[in-house]
This record gives C-alpha cells, sequence and structure tokens, in this order.
C-alpha cells in the first residue's frame, strides 16, 4: 500500500530545487522570509517559506531548472542550487519631458486591452510623459472588462462617437457616456466599461504614457457608498454633459466650453472645446509652460502654426505642441471644433 501526502493544498508557490535545505532556509530567513513548513522531520527534505507576498518551496528531489524571482532586496541572492533573488527594480520609469511638434492624420489600429481597438495619436510620446489614443470599440454590445485602476498622474475620457456604458467606484449608478461627454479618471478610481453602442469611439489622454493597471477580481461595482467628493490622490472624479455646457467668450473672438476637470484636477489639467467666432478667418494663439498643448479636431478644418511648422488639420486629426513654442490656429471652418487639453509640468 503507497500513501500520497499534499503538502499545503490549495496554495500556489514557485518551486526552487535545492541542494542543502538547511543552509538555503537559513539564507532565506537572513533575507525576510519566513519558514511555514518542513517535511518529514527526521530527515527534512522539503521546506515551504513566505515573504513579499509569494511562497517558496525548496526541495531536494527536484529536477526544475532554478528559477530568478524579484524581490524587494539590495543585492542579488543565490541558493544552494543556483535560484536567485534579485532585486525588483522600477517597472515604470518616467523619462525627462521630451516634446515636439507632432502631427497625427490616419494610421495603423492596434488591438489592446478587452478588445478595445487604438489609434496613437502622440506616437513620440513626449518621452514617455504622455499617451494620447483615439479608441474604438467596433462591436456593440457588452465589453469584457473587469474592475481596475491605473497608478496614473492624469487621465480622461472623451466621447468621440456612439455612446459607451462605465460605472465608478464611490459614483452610483453605472451611466452611458454619449457623444461631447468626458470623465476625469483620478489615480487609483477603481472602473470598468460594460457596454458600448452606436460606433462608440472615445479620445483618451494619460500621463505617463506607460502605467500599470491594477485588477480587482473581488470587487463589484457599483459600491454601495456614494461620495462624489471623494479624494483621489489629490483628485476627484468629474463627469461634464457636453449638451450641458455653455458656450463663452474666449480671446480673439473665439468660443470655448470649458470643462470641470482643472477644478477636480486642482489645476494640473485644463479641458475645453474651442470653435470660431463669428469674424470669418479670425485666428486663437496660445502658448504654454508645461507637459502638454493637445488639439484633437472633431469637425471642419483649420491651419494652425506651431513656430516654423505649418500643417492643415481635419476630422480626427491630432497635434502636440511643444512648450514654451507659440502656437496659432487660423484659416477654421464655420463648423470647425476642437478638443484642447493642457497639463502643467511634472516637477518629478
Amino acid at each position: 500500500m503507497s500513501v500520497t501526502v499534499t503538502l499545503m493544498s490549495g496554495q500556489a508557490d514557485v518551486l526552487v530545487p535545492t541542494r542543502d535545505l538547511a543552509a538555503d532556509i537559513a539564507l532565506l530567513e537572513e533575507h525576510g522570509f519566513e519558514l511555514r513548513l518542513i517535511f518529514p522531520a527526521d530527515e527534512p527534505r522539503v521546506a515551504e517559506l513566505v515573504g513579499y507576498g509569494i511562497s517558496l518551496r525548496l526541495d531536494s528531489a527536484s529536477t526544475a531548472a532554478p528559477p530568478t524571482v524579484r524581490a524587494p532586496l539590495d543585492d542579488v541572492v543565490s541558493t544552494s542550487a543556483g535560484a536567485a533573488l534579485v532585486p525588483n527594480g522600477a517597472d515604470f520609469v518616467r523619462a525627462p519631458l521630451d516634446d515636439a511638434f507632432v502631427f497625427s492624420s490616419g494610421g495603423v489600429w492596434g488591438t489592446g486591452r478587452a478588445g478595445m481597438q487604438y489609434r496613437d495619436l502622440i506616437p513620440e510620446r513626449h518621452g514617455g510623459r504622455v499617451i494620447a489614443s483615439h479608441i474604438r470599440i467596433a462591436e456593440p454590445g457588452p465589453v469584457p472588462d473587469y474592475v481596475h485602476h491605473h497608478d496614473i498622474r492624469f487621465q480622461m475620457i472623451y466621447c468621440r462617437r456612439g455612446r459607451v456604458q462605465v460605472v465608478y467606484e464611490d459614483q452610483g449608478e453605472a451611466f452611458w457616456m454619449e457623444a461631447g461627454d468626458c470623465v476625469l479618471q483620478p489615480p487609483h478610481i477603481r472602473h470598468r466599461v460594460l457596454a458600448s453602442d452606436d460606433g462608440c469611439e472615445v479620445v483618451e489622454i494619460a500621463s505617463p504614457a506607460e502605467h500599470p493597471t491594477f485588477i480587482e477580481h473581488q470587487m463589484e461595482l457599483p459600491t454601495a457608498v456614494v461620495d462624489p467628493d471623494r479624494d483621489f490622490g489629490g483628485q476627484r472624479f468629474a463627469f461634464d454633459r457636453g449638451g450641458d455646457l455653455e458656450w463663452t467668450a474666449l480671446h480673439d473672438g473665439w468660443s470655448q466650453k470649458v470643462l470641470a476637470i482643472e477644478d477636480a484636477t486642482n489645476g494640473l489639467a485644463s479641458v475645453r472645446l474651442v470653435k470660431p467666432g463669428d469674424v470669418e478667418g479670425e485666428p486663437l494663439s496660445g502658448s504654454h509652460n508645461g507637459d502638454l498643448c493637445f488639439f484633437f479636431v472633431l469637425s471642419g478644418h483649420a491651419l494652425i502654426e506651431v513656430g516654423a511648422e505649418h500643417q492643415r488639420l481635419a476630422v480626427d486629426d491630432a497635434a502636440t505642441v511643444p512648450s514654451k513654442t507659440p502656437w496659432r490656429l487660423s484659416e477654421a471652418d464655420a463648423d470647425f471644433l476642437a478638443l484642447q487639453v493642457t497639463l502643467q509640468g511634472d516637477p518629478t
């Protein structure tokens, strides 16, 4: 009769071969791991240790290749059979700002998270500081998304066409965003895309360009708590219905719709819609000293001048203006309409 013994059933661990079990146990304990199991007592062959959110199973009979394990250590630690624990370092490094005039028209669509299609509007990404994406959901109906959140400095979504159903932590029931609507997603707010309709397209802008997305498998939305003024990393959630915003006067005879994002981010970012006034051909000009000044054309045509650069803008084109460089919009059609996003400089 044979007897099978299962150790720590239901647990997941990293299998680590060992040639000297006692020495490896002592080594790992020295570097922050805690012994959880040893087997058998009279002549140990297997030990399990836990630390830094993982479990290591040392097995003197294992023929598996020695693994490399990332952990928050200062130096590399090697076990008797060649397994290595290495410092985990930074996955996401914010690069120095490297901005330039960027014009984006057309481009290649690729498939991203949850089956959504993405078109990059700032391929250079300002040295990794900012990403702007034109996103579309080709098929109407449920979206295979999950509750998640992002480690970001800034993130907004503007509904370009169609509509999309979303739900946010502490912001009440799910709702439909329609063309012209915009949300600010503050850092680490849990959210989920539920469904889309009518050929949904959105423009999403986030900083930094590469940022981690964390999955929340156990959390359900909407939450029982509703707290529209909750602070998320110094920002709060904001939602603008485009049809509820009023046009106000802007300089040079142009008009603007100002979204709530500047107030919700405490001045970190500002978002507005701009269109020409009654005087045909009157230009709009400006400059900025931050990380981003971005235009996305919603309708019509115009000429943008950035320093010595001149470029005709058409529907779905994007232009990004470098800091400390004057820009000018001119020769705008009567139906010209653009989304303008500015982002203050990051001192880090």
